[in-house]
This record gives C-alpha cells, structure tokens and sequence, in this order.
C-alpha cells in the first residue's frame, strides 16, 4: 500500500500532462498536413491557356565520322535547337579576326535604320578597306554591305564611330550584347576584329552567334549577297562589292563570313539550310577554311535526321 500515493499523484500530475503533449502533437500533425498540401497545390503546374508545341525537333548524325579538318577549333550546330552535331575544341578561346563584324552589324542595327546617313569621320588604311574619305557620307545599308561582303575594316569604322558616345561606347554595348545573348567567352576591343589580343571568342559561342544574328532580315539578306555595287550619297563615289566567302550558294550555303590575321589564321562562319533547317559551321585556326568547311559540309549533307521529343 506504500506505493498508493506515488501511483495517485502520477495519475494526478502526469496523466494530464502527458494528454496535453498528446493534444498538441496531433494538433501540430494536422497543421503541417494542411500546409503541406497548401503548397502543393499553390506549387502544381498549371496547364497552359495557349497553345504549346507537344513535340521538340531534336538533330542527329545518321552516320557519325570525324571529319579530317586542319582547323584547331570547329562546330556544327543546329541553329533552331543549339544542338551542337560536331565539335573539335568547341570552347577553347580564338581570336575572332573579321568574324568580329557579325557582332558589330548586330550591335549596329539595334540603332541605326537602313536609310540612316553616316559619315566617315576617319579614315583608315589598316587591313582591307573600301577606300573611303573623311567627310564621305554614305547610307547605313550600303556601309554593312561593305563591312560584310569584303569584310572592309574602313566601313566597321565608319559605323561605329556614328554612334552615340563613338567607337569606345560602341566597342562597349558590342560586349554588353555578348552577356545578352550568353555569350560568356566572348570579348571584343575592337569593331573590325584586327586587335587580336583583346578580342576572343569560342567556336561555339562564334557559332551562336551567328544563329542569332541570322533572325536578323536584313543581316540574313546582306550575308547572302554575292556581290554588290554601292555608293555614296553624292553618288560620285561607286564601289563593286564581292563577298570572300567562295562556298556561298553551294550546296545550300547562305552566309555568313570571314575572317583573318596572322594570329587568328583562317576563320569562316558558314550556314546552310539543310531539311528546312538552318545550320551553323565554324572553322577557326584553320590552313585552308574553305576545304574544312566542305569536309563539314559533308559531314551533314543528307545526314542529319530530327527526332521527335514528346513532353
């Protein structure tokens, strides 16, 4: 009977105790189970209200070989999906030598229209040039068909120096541009591409590039043209314009361009539709860029099938 008063106060004191640790710990239990499914539902995807492709269009090789290329750096890519079908040293830094003007054209023509009036404020004699003066005027048009078709470093100039702030803001949105369009081995200390220790860029961020600008009508119809005769505005000063790119409108070919310095060696960015499909080539370093770009052009001729990828 001694233990009679333990077993009471322990029915007294404890029990109630122990019911209300009970109580709360269920009570905890049911609000957790309540949030937990407020945030499922607040996290569930929701189906779209607009129409959304079920399908996604992914390339391949039918038949994978490695072609013979003497270019120390190449892609192909599909220009749509990004994918890259090829690559040899894809992210290893290259000077970009005259490449450099696609990023320039694009950076041009978020700023200035067609019709627009520049005038050359200097002259220069570096590389290849047009030939023009200081003081000449001529039609933004006509000063990217320069700049792109015989890659005329006068030209790039030109634009450039048209902009607002001058060539140094210029040379400063072209490398604002590399962030917006995930260019992140990119950079660029000049509008031609001659500086060869300030600009650089990778096969596949050269080859993005070139996926991007070609969205761009009127970049896409200038890179296309074989040759060209312009003018100033006075119309006294005429110019033919040949594009150096030897592989345009072969085998599908339709841009895009050129490149070279003594460092950089042998550049050429090249697209090509193939099944409907926009496909970019890069070949830079190389000893003979047109005999690579065809081997890679082979490599993808009639050998690329899209597959179908539900979601």
């Amino acid at each position: 009977m001694k233990d009679f008063p333990k077993l009471s106060s322990f029915k007294k004191y404890y029990l109630p105790l122990l019911f209300s640790i009970l109580i709360i710990a269920l009570l905890v239990l049911l609000l957790f189970d309540v949030y937990l499914k407020v945030k499922i539902n607040k996290d569930r995807i929701l189906p779209s209200s607009l129409a959304i492709s079920t399908s996604l269009k992914f390339p391949i090789l039918k038949t994978e070989f490695i072609p013979a290329v003497s270019a120390e750096g190449a892609v192909v890519m599909d220009a749509d999906s990004k994918t890259v079908l090829y690559s040899k040293n894809p992210q290893l830094r290259f000077s970009p030598a005259s490449t450099t003007k696609i990023m320039t054209a694009l950076t041009a023509l978020d700023v200035f229209k067609p019709g627009d009036i520049l005038t050359v404020k200097t002259a220069t004699n570096d590389g290849s040039i047009l030939g023009l003066q200081q003081g000449e005027r001529m039609t933004f048009e006509n000063l990217l068909y320069a700049m792109l078709l015989p890659s005329a470093n006068d030209a790039a100039l030109a634009i450039a120096q048209n902009y607002p702030g001058g060539e140094k803001e210029f040379v400063k949105k072209m490398n604002e541009n590399t962030k917006r369009y995930n260019l992140f081995n990119t950079h660029y200390q000049d509008p031609a591409g001659l500086l060869d220790d300030g600009d650089y860029t990778t096969p596949v961020d050269l080859a993005r590039l070139a996926s991007i600008a070609l969205k761009n009508p009127e970049f896409a119809k200038i890179v296309s043209t074989k040759s060209k005769t312009i003018t100033d505005v006075s119309g006294v000063n005429v110019y033919s314009l040949d594009n150096l790119n030897k592989l345009l409108g072969a085998d599908g070919v339709d841009g895009v361009k050129t490149g070279y310095t003594e460092e950089a060696g042998e550049v050429l960015v090249t697209s090509k539709i193939e099944n409907r499909h926009t496909i970019i080539l890069v070949v830079m370093l190389s000893n003979d860029r047109f005999l690579d770009t065809e081997r890679l052009l082979d490599l993808v001729s009639g050998n690329i099938t899209y597959l179908s990828i539900h979601r």
